[in-house]
């Protein structure tokens, strides 16, 4: 029963972080563990104030935020729906103690092997569901959306396919990290096809850029890089054939997409499902309000006012249009300004500097929320909105992940947190009976190793 309590004690952080992945498909569900670890990080970080300033970890989460929550917060005097824009910029302030909370407590490189499989088991379950939905119509949360395979998320939130997309990088790499190469490919091939049914051609394109990259690690050579991507193109290319002629569905969105081959102004638009139309609006708002946007999450207050005559998004009241731009450097020039775009680029500069400061071990811990990050991001893409609750929580989620994971552990020199010693204490206990650890883990270096064990 003692260990049983020392090793719920350890592990708790763990599973508050990743309780708020698990809970993304249930609601508003995943802010009680997103506010749960937000106090605990307040309470750490008062605990160890005396060290925050010399902690890299804090100052890049410091750093990230302030980019993040500062442009919101300087578009929000001159919003066009100044209430929608300042309760945004005060929700969003629940994203900085949870991210404190991670970075504080999930230092010891040994929990992170077995955090990266947490993480993908719980998105293997969400695939799995998906393929159940593909070959019954049904899944956890009920029949499929008429045009898409929706999955856990259900037929009224389709987002089934850019989540996939995004933490695909978790699972490739857990399958590649414990059966190598052949590992990847079945992973690859098992993401694959619900990913193409969730019917989201920006997780298309996430999908394969992150399959380029897991590629070009596996080669290293341009040769072979060639190879591994002519096979897996081959692959893709008899999965688009098997879903074309097994889904009707699917088949319609390949046919609206190649709409784009026609070249003028109006296939693309028809292609891209009304893009160029929001875009052009979204042009038309960052050339009106240059400075400071039109305000957070005012996007669809303001729509009606540039829209052009005749534009579908408007609502029949004529107060409301797209709900955003569907382009994060359109939606952060439109809402936040050319202010709030330099201040995502000093973050993304600052999060690059930081990856590359970072040890060898370190980026490899943190190379699955990097890609999962990189693609989400990718401005060659199209996007939902970054400042909306559900995907600003899972981006926020993801850059937690990234920076907790690019520290070094306790061992590295700072003296672990009270937390972090605890988890390591875990650590050693489940060495000691026998528990599972990643094979790259170093476990005689981690915080365990030199933390006196303390009675529970």
């Amino acid at each position: 029963m003692t260990s049983d309590f020392a090793r719920l004690r350890a592990q708790w952080p763990a599973l508050i972080v990743l309780a708020t992945l698990a809970l993304l498909p249930v609601g508003r569900a995943p802010e009680l563990p997103l506010l749960a670890g937000g106090v605990a990080g307040l309470v750490v970080a008062w605990r160890q104030r005396a060290q925050l300033r010399a902690d890299a970890g804090v100052r890049l989460v410091a750093i990230l935020f302030a980019c993040y929550w500062l442009a919101a917060l300087l578009s929000a005097p001159g919003a066009v729906a100044p209430d929608k824009s300042w309760s945004t910029v005060a929700a969003l302030l629940r994203f900085a103690p949870f991210a404190l909370f991670a970075v504080l407590t999930l230092r010891d490189a040994a929990w992170w092997p077995q955090i990266e499989c947490a993480v993908a088991m719980v998105v293997v379950l969400w695939l799995l569901d998906a393929w159940v939905q593909i070959f019954t119509g049904n899944s956890i949360a009920g029949p499929m959306e008429a045009e898409r395979v929706s999955g856990i998320f259900g037929a009224g939130n389709l987002k089934l396919g850019p989540v996939l997309a995004v933490l695909s990088p978790f699972v490739l790499n857990a399958a590649r990290q414990r059966f190598g190469a052949r590992g990847l490919i079945v992973a690859a091939a098992f993401v694959l096809m619900p990913v193409l049914f969730a019917g989201s051609r920006a997780a298309w394109l996430m999908y394969g850029l992150v399959l380029a990259v897991f590629f070009w690690q596996q080669t290293r050579r341009p040769l072979r890089f060639g190879l591994w991507a002519a096979a897996g193109a081959l692959v893709i290319v008899a999965a688009v054939w098997i879903a074309d002629r097994g889904s009707p569905a699917f088949a319609a969105r390949v046919d609206r997409t190649l709409l784009v081959l026609g070249g003028s102004e109006h296939a693309v638009d028809e292609a891209s499902a009304g893009r160029v139309r929001i875009w052009k609006t979204a042009l038309r708002m960052a050339a009106a309000h240059p400075l400071a946007g039109v305000g957070v999450r005012g996007f669809r207050y303001a729509y009606p006012q540039f829209a052009e005559p005749g534009d579908a998004f408007v609502a029949a009241r004529g107060d409301e249009g797209a709900m955003h731009a569907h382009q994060i450097v359109l939606e952060l020039l439109s809402e936040t300004g050319t202010i709030g775009l330099l201040l995502w680029i000093a973050g993304a500069a600052s999060a690059i500097a930081a990856w590359r400061r970072a040890a060898a071990t370190a980026r490899a811990r943190a190379l699955a929320p990097a890609l999962a990050l990189a693609v989400m991001t990718f401005p060659l893409n199209t996007h939902l909105a970054f400042y909306s609750a559900w995907w600003g929580l899972l981006f926020w989620w993801l850059l937690a992940v990234f920076v907790a994971a690019l520290q070094e552990s306790a061992a590295g020199g700072r003296p672990p947190t009270s937390l972090a010693r605890a988890a390591g204490e875990g650590g050693a206990a489940r060495g000691a009976s026998g528990g599972v650890r990643g094979s790259g883990a170093d476990t005689s270096t981690g915080s365990a190793a030199r933390a006196p064990r303390r009675a529970p």
